[in-house]
């Protein structure tokens, strides 16, 4: 097995704005408080209500890396958080997920947060499963050939009740029988805490699986510097025990400022 140097890898963190420097207003002006405050990469949920090439001029103008999107979700005011999983919904899955790749491929952006969508009570779970993995094999191998990372994130019930992707076993059972390498698991460790607990052997356990991180404190998914359940500058330690080198994303709801909730960063030496 191989052995880290914790203290020579290096992380990045990303912040999320969906959730970070909504002060500043819609999102394009979130691109840019954002590059104000230091960042010289973003991720956000769901860029879709502002066209691909406004969102293309404000990352070259602030040269910012959009290093993350979610895939195209429907109609969030109804509720929808996409539809991978939800059968009868095949073809519209299809439809978002082009949707979702010309947005990713626009902002040069190579991973995707497919999600799963939430449960129906006109299907029972393990047709819920058949379709969200017939589904990520279409997504597979479309994403191979556009040279993008197709995401799967276990969200946990109390943030999100009814989202059908809610555990880790799931998650990884999909990984490993699709088995491939354009098909990663997108480890929130606030969603890990709040669904599962047991943060470092999971962490050992999961990362092999892993292609994007993600933080926030639980349980009230503040920065990771507030008071809660999680020891950050302890997790991150277990992160860079196990090589993990990529982009971390910020996706929490700053107790204060966006700007002024940033002091966990250096706390957990970590850079923009």
């Amino acid at each position: 097995m191989t052995v880290y140097n914790y203290f020579q890898v290096t992380m990045k963190v990303a912040a999320n704005l969906t959730f970070m420097f909504n002060e500043a207003g819609g999102l394009l002006a979130r691109y840019k408080a954002a590059k104000k405050a230091g960042f010289l990469a973003v991720e956000c949920a769901f860029p879709y209500s502002v066209p691909a090439q406004d969102v293309v001029s404000v990352l070259r103008e602030t040269g910012l890396k959009q290093v993350l999107i979610n895939s195209d979700p429907g109609n969030l005011e109804a509720g929808e958080l996409g539809f991978a999983a939800v059968p009868g919904q095949e073809e519209r899955f299809k439809q978002s997920l082009e949707k979702s790749i010309a947005y990713a491929k626009a902002l040069n952006c190579h991973k995707i947060h497919i999600m799963s969508g939430k449960t129906s009570h006109d299907h029972d779970e393990a047709s819920h499963l058949a379709t969200f993995e017939s589904n990520l094999r279409h997504a597979v191998n479309r994403l191979v050939t556009e040279g993008i990372i197709g995401l799967i994130e276990p969200i946990n019930p109390v943030s999100t009740p009814g989202y059908f992707l809610n555990n880790y076993p799931t998650a990884v059972t999909l990984i490993e029988k699709i088995n491939s390498p354009n098909l990663r698991l997108q480890l929130d460790v606030f969603h890990m805490q709040m669904i599962t607990g047991n943060v470092s052997n999971n962490i050992q356990m999961l990362m092999p699986l892993t292609g994007h991180i993600q933080v926030a404190q639980a349980p009230h998914r503040h920065e990771p510097s507030c008071p809660g359940e999680l020891d950050y500058v302890y997790v991150f330690r277990k992160l860079r025990e196990t090589g993990y080198d990529g982009y971390v994303g910020a996706e929490y709801k700053p107790s204060t400022i966006s700007e002024n909730s940033l002091d966990w960063i250096d706390r957990c030496s970590l850079q923009l």
